[in-house]
């Protein structure tokens, strides 16, 4: 969101609040709580998860430097919807709801692209549970690791090394798919050499072919039935 703002809105959104660091594991807003604080991030990675009603934890996305954390809260004041968590050491800028307010009254086209972003990343999460519809778990596996290459992901003599650390049921939450259909998709593409993988860590070894998986309509037949 960040990069979308012109000079003069982002300095002023920077200059607002205070820096906050968050260690590893640290929550930066909790699911439920009625806060609305907002917050830029500038520098790591968070992980977004949310618990349902029958108590089963969902990982639903990652955010990274340049995102904004918490804004839905600051317009609407309702409790907070899901937890954010530092992946990593998280560097950012927390802004207080009226500060979030004061920023938006004083720089109207960052309002607009406030909005923007928010309906952005709406149409990115209903998109996705289109397009996971019906999908084998290799596909969506696949679709899933091409985004993360894409996104945050560093290219090496070995391949692109993912700089997140996922574990797979987080991975499996991200799919929308059981952690053992994830195992047996990853399986499948570890035996074709497209994925290298090792504790929390994975490396894309085949870009090429991962795209080609992702963007079957189907994928190859037999793998990775949920």
């Amino acid at each position: 969101m960040l990069a979308a703002l012109d000079d003069t809105a982002r300095d002023g959104l920077l200059n607002r609040g205070r820096r906050r660091v968050f260690e590893t594991g640290e929550a930066l807003v909790v699911q439920g709580e009625q806060s609305a604080h907002v917050l830029v991030l500038l520098d790591g990675y968070v992980k977004v998860t949310a618990v349902g009603r029958q108590g089963t934890t969902t990982f639903l996305a990652i955010r990274a430097g340049g995102d904004l954390i918490g804004e839905l809260a600051a317009v609407d004041r309702a409790p907070r919807l899901a937890t954010v968590t530092a992946g990593g050491s998280v560097i950012a800028r927390l802004l207080s709801q009226s500060q979030f307010h004061g920023f938006l009254a004083e720089h109207p086209a960052a309002a607009l692209t406030v909005s923007s972003y928010i309906a952005a990343k709406l149409r990115r999460a209903t998109g996705k549970l289109v397009d996971f519809n019906g999908r084998e778990v290799l596909v969506r596996v696949a679709r899933v690791l091409a985004e993360l290459a894409a996104n945050y992901g560093q290219h090496t003599p070995e391949g692109v090394e993912l700089r997140i650390s996922l574990t797979q049921p987080e991975l499996a939450g991200l799919v929308s798919a059981s952690e053992p259909s994830v195992q047996k998709a990853l399986a499948v593409l570890r035996k074709d050499g497209v994925v290298a993988t090792s504790y929390r860590n994975l490396r894309i070894q085949d870009l090429a072919a991962l795209h080609a998986m992702a963007d079957g309509p189907d994928g190859p037949g037999g793998h990775g039935g949920d």
